[in-house]
């Protein structure tokens, strides 16, 4: 079992900056990917940054690329997601999880089996 715990969610102006920061414990030696994932009311849940634990190898959506930035610390056990120029639209739950195979794409959410309660991100305009 891997537990995650995200927290660092907030409300921001349009043009701030928010931390996210997904802590792991348990069996954290299995995790193979970790990633962030976020999904707004009525949308369908999406990917938005991963990290390879062995060799920090990161992906990101086109749509915060240049924006968010993912790391992680501690031998992975902390993964954070820096979140710059923040958009009304970047407004969602945000989850972080993890995975022990490495079977699909970092950003379908379906191959990723532990995960945390998620923290909400509000951005005003």
């Amino acid at each position: 079992q891997i537990l995650l715990e995200e927290s660092g969610g907030g409300s921001v102006q349009a043009g701030g900056s928010l931390r996210l920061s997904c802590g792991a414990s348990g069996w954290t030696d299995r995790r193979l990917v970790t990633g962030w994932f976020r999904q707004a009311p009525g949308e369908e849940r999406e990917g938005v940054a991963a990290i390879y634990t062995r060799n920090g190898s990161s992906f990101y959506a086109d749509s915060v690329k240049d924006r968010f930035s993912i790391s992680q610390e501690n031998a992975g056990n902390l993964v954070v997601l820096q979140m710059d120029s923040l958009k009304p639209e970047d407004s969602a739950m945000y989850y972080c999880a993890t995975k022990d195979t490495n079977v699909g794409n970092w950003y379908e959410p379906k191959r990723y089996n532990y995960w945390g309660q998620g923290t909400q991100v509000t951005v005003s305009s």
